[in-house]
This record gives structure tokens, sequence and C-alpha cells, in this order.
């Protein structure tokens, strides 16, 4: 068995590619992939050679974490049955290429353990649903303050304005400095920073992925604040310790999603308590993968890039 896959075979080096699948074991399900992700924040990283080591990187590679698509085999006692539709968080299921993420294919093989049901009518909008786990894990959990400032409006900072509201907290306040971006608010203010006085907030959520706006964020906290770090950060991260020090400011790194986030967030979405749309700018076929990939990430208008598998060749 074999499908088509982007194959990143190093920086910069992208193609369509076709690669042998790994035989599906007592616990997997085989997966025909509708709609998949680009990921402009881990993915880029990989994309441009600037991913810091991490375990279970390597050279060539499938990229991506988003995919949607119809189960078309499952294993007894998997708990699934061909015709569902499923999102998977990427499988290593490649002979010939490293898996780490491995989303971005027409088929995939996948714990079942792995996938989750989903909507048959998400379309597109079934690949975003690990961005939105992404947010909701950031946010969730004792001791956890809902945002008061958000920084950067992509798709990761719009789905924390959305969730925030979701939860019946008050409306944050949303940073973003490319002009472009400020539109698409639903009960939330965006502002370019240099607009907003305030110096007072207890927390602020950067999901801009630029470290280098730490210092800019430490003036902004009230006394005993926090900044949590929801995006991915390439490079060390530093700050200016004295006027942490006076604020007496706390940092928090905000990791990977886990299966309950998922579980969460498609609860809030069949509720209509969530909502994904207009979060996906911009759509391709795979075979033009390669182009994808470069709008997703050198135009600042491409919020989210789905990848079409149907028909890909």
């Amino acid at each position: 068995m074999d499908t088509r896959a982007v194959f990143l075979n190093g920086p910069e080096d992208l193609h369509l590619d076709t690669l042998a699948l790994k035989a599906p074991g007592k616990d997997d399900l085989v997966v025909d992939i509708a709609h998949s992700g680009i990921s402009t924040g881990t993915e880029k990283l990989f994309w441009s050679g600037r991913m810091p080591p991490f375990p279970g990187m390597g050279y060539p590679l499938v990229p991506g974490y988003e995919a949607a698509g119809e189960v078309v085999e499952a294993a007894p006692g998997t708990g699934f049955k061909a015709g569902d539709t499923v999102f998977v968080p990427g499988a290593d299921c490649f002979d010939g290429a490293f898996g780490l993420f491995g989303g971005a294919a027409g088929r995939l093989v996948t714990r079942a353990d792995r996938a989750i049901r989903i909507d048959s009518a998400a379309g597109p909008q079934g690949a975003l649903l690990a961005l939105a786990a992404t947010a909701r894990h950031a946010m969730s959990g004792l001791e956890r303050a809902m945002p008061e400032l958000i920084v950067g409006h992509g798709v990761l900072g719009r789905l924390l304005a959305r969730l925030t509201i979701a939860a019946g907290a008050p409306a944050p306040t949303v940073w973003e400095t490319q002009p472009g971006r400020r539109d698409g608010a639903e009960g939330y203010a965006v502002l370019s920073p240099q607009e907003d006085p305030r110096r007072d907030y207890a927390t602020i959520y950067d999901a801009s992925g630029n470290a280098a706006v730490l210092d800019t964020l430490i003036g902004r906290l009230a006394k005993g604040g926090e900044i949590v770090l929801a995006g991915f950060y390439p490079d060390g991260v530093s700050f200016a310790f004295p006027p942490a020090f006076m604020k007496e400011a706390r940092l928090r790194v905000a990791a990977e999603w886990a299966q309950q986030d998922l579980i969460a967030v498609r609860a809030l979405l069949e509720s209509g308590a969530l909502s994904l749309d207009g979060l996906i700018t911009h759509q391709a076929p795979a075979r033009d993968a390669a182009a994808a990939y470069r709008t997703a990430f050198d135009d600042p208008n491409c919020l989210k890039m789905i990848l079409n598998w149907k028909d890909a060749a």
C-alpha cells in the first residue's frame, strides 16, 4: 500500500511524492485524508531549516499534524468503522521518511487511539481541530487565568479570543501589527500595540511566536501578572531582569495539547459555543503543495492554508 505525500527532503526542498505505507496492525486505522492544514509555526521551522533539535526529527520527512478524512479500514475492537470521519494529528507510517508529524498525505495508517471522530459535515474545518485544542490547552487546568491581552491575530490568536468569550470571561484585547489581519474580530477589539495605553494586564497570552516582544509585554503587566508563551519559539527566550523583577512577573510555557483538549473543543464545536468560521483563507489541491507551502509561509494575508487531497496525483 502506498500514498501520495508531501515530501520535505531538506530545507525549502519540498515536493509531492509517492511513499510506501507500513502495514496496519491490530490497533490501527487506515484513513483516506480529505484535507490537511499547513502550520505556519512548527512546519515553517522545518521547511526553513530553523527547527532546533527535537526528538524524532530528521530529513526527509512528511510534515503536517492537521488532517481530517474518512476511515477506510478499522481493526476489530478499535471502536471505529469504515465510513467514520476522523481528525488525525499526523502519523508515523511511512517507509523512507520520518513521520514526526506525518499528516500531509492522501492516506495514513494511524493508531486508533490517536484519531478522534468528528462531524462528517466539517469539511476543511475538520483539519483545524489541533489548533483549537492548542488554544484550549493553553487556557485550561488549575490556576489558569483567561487572557486579558492576546498578542497576534493569526488563527491561534483568534481561537484564544473565541475560547475566552465562549468561557464567559470578559472580551480580551488583541494586538496585531499587520493592518490586514485586524479584521475578523467577533466581540473583541483588535489594536495596534501603539494604540493601547494599558499597562496593567493581569494575563497576557503571546500567540505571535516572536520572543523579541517579551520585554514589551513585561512592561504591560500588572504587578504579579503572568505571560503565557502559547506559540513556538525557535530561538532562546530572554528578557531584561530589572523590569520583570519590579513587576514580580510570572512566565508560563503552554505545552502541546492532549487528547482531552481535542474532546473538549469538539464538544464546544458541536454545541455551537465555538466556531471555526473565517479562519481558512486559502485552499489548494495537494498536487500544488510546493506553491501552497510558500504561500502559507510568505503571504501575510494567508491565515490558514488547507490542502485538498481529493484526486491527488
